[in-house]
């Protein structure tokens, strides 16, 4: 039976562009969860180093798009809004997660599944290491230095995922390299 137009809807439907094909289907959200959330899963996983907060930052993301995709003045920029929205969502659970530390109620999670399968017991313990001191740093530092280091994004793109100037990231950046070389350097 041919697939039409549903009876019921969830949420308003997300305004269709003039032009119709690619921008069409960049503002398409099913296609966008189908297409995209892999990669916001593996963005917020890089940045929490754990799994327990992804599905959540995967779910916020897709919350904000049904939100907010409609006001996107660039249909086809979506990746990179995906992105910042991801972004954002990560450091608030890292915020979260601080203060709970902090108050001694949050749970010390290895990040095991970070690693490669094929790294060797010492990559994983030092990846483990970088993690458990990357716990330590300021939010807005890690997010920074994670996307630099560990998404292999551009500093331009670091900064506008960050939202912050490009100066800013740099320090950022920075701060987070030396606070891990100090940590990691001591034995």
């Amino acid at each position: 039976m041919p697939r039409g137009e549903p009876l019921l809807h969830a949420v308003a439907p997300l305004p269709v562009p003039t032009e119709v094909g690619a921008e069409r289907d960049a503002l398409d959200l099913d296609g966008l969860y189908r297409r995209y959330s892999s990669y916001v899963a593996a963005v917020a996983h890089r940045l929490l180093g754990r799994d327990d907060d992804v599905d959540d930052v995967v779910q916020e993301v897709f919350l904000a798009a049904v939100r907010g995709l409609g006001q996107l003045r660039e249909p086809l920029a979506v990746k990179g809004w995906l992105a910042q929205v991801a972004v954002r969502s990560a450091r608030r659970k890292l915020r979260k997660r601080r203060l709970r530390a902090y108050f001694g109620l949050a749970e010390a999670g290895v990040p095991e599944s970070v690693c490669d399968a094929g790294a060797s017991p010492e990559q994983r313990a030092l990846l483990a290491r970088v993690y458990r001191e990357l716990d330590q740093i300021p939010a807005n530092d890690r997010i920074a230095w994670a996307l630099r280091h560990v998404e292999g994004e551009p500093l331009e793109s670091v900064a506008r995922l960050s939202g912050c100037s490009l100066a800013t990231a740099k320090r950022r950046i920075a701060s987070a390299a030396r606070a891990l070389e100090e940590a990691l350097s001591d034995g």
